[in-house]
């Protein structure tokens, strides 16, 4: 028995999807994908002033065509800059000194390829949290990589034996427990059950960045919302 998710690399994402990560025997993360402005890839959000701020990865100018792999980390970018923006946001809390040596080694990474940073900083960070999920680029596993959507999702899965696959909440209407089922692999969603947790002000900034959730709560509560914060439905 084989359980599989399928994501896009993010940089430093939310709790939820290293939740995701740890539900699944193999973890796929997607390189040969085409890199979105919009979306999460190169950017999140930590507490500072208690107000969400970005924290970015800044790219050099590409076409807008071009898969994740094949997208640069800009000439002026900053591990420094960036550790100083974490530093400067949360230097009293009170799990500092747990996080921030996860953090320099994650902003300090010399490949300067937008996958290899991201793909880096997740494993770096799975290892931090004791995850011992196997991870895979997606451009590893043959299949025919000019399927998209649910077509993709199905073959990757078949390649890699899985018998379940656990999707992000936010897929549920993308893909077709009958289709799945059909392939004799069973169809579960991931959703995070709300964590709150003491910040600096008094009300609850959410999902926000893993640093957030680091920075405020001991190894043992995080990996404990990690077994047990959410529901498989």
């Amino acid at each position: 028995m084989v359980t599989a998710a399928i994501m896009q690399p993010y940089f430093l994402p939310y709790l939820g999807y290293f939740q995701l990560i740890a539900s699944a025997d193999i973890f796929v993360v997607y390189d040969n994908i085409k890199y979105t402005k919009k979306g999460w890839i190169n950017r999140n959000r930590i507490l500072q002033h208690d107000h969400p701020v970005p924290l970015s990865l800044p790219l050099k100018k590409a076409s807008d065509f071009l898969d994740v792999r094949d997208r640069e980390l800009s000439s002026d970018y900053s591990g420094r800059s960036l550790l100083n923006q974490v530093t400067g946001a949360y230097r009293k809390a009170p799990f500092y000194g747990q996080t921030l040596p996860l953090i320099e080694r994650i902003v300090d990474y010399p490949d300067r390829n937008l996958f290899q940073f991201l793909d880096h900083s997740i494993r770096l960070t799975c290892d931090h949290l004791g995850i011992a999920t196997a991870v895979r680029p997606s451009s590893e596993i043959a299949i025919d990589h000019g399927l998209t959507g649910e077509a993709k999702v199905l073959a990757l899965c078949a390649a890699v034996e899985a018998t379940t696959y656990i999707n992000a909440i936010g897929g549920v209407d993308l893909y077709s427990r009958e289709e799945f089922k059909r392939r004799g692999i069973e169809l579960k969603f991931i959703k995070s059950i709300p964590f709150t947790y003491p910040q600096f002000g008094s009300e609850h900034v959410p999902w926000l960045s893993i640093v957030d959730v680091l920075m405020f709560n001991s190894l043992s509560a995080v990996q404990e919302r990690l077994r047990s914060g959410y529901e498989l439905i």
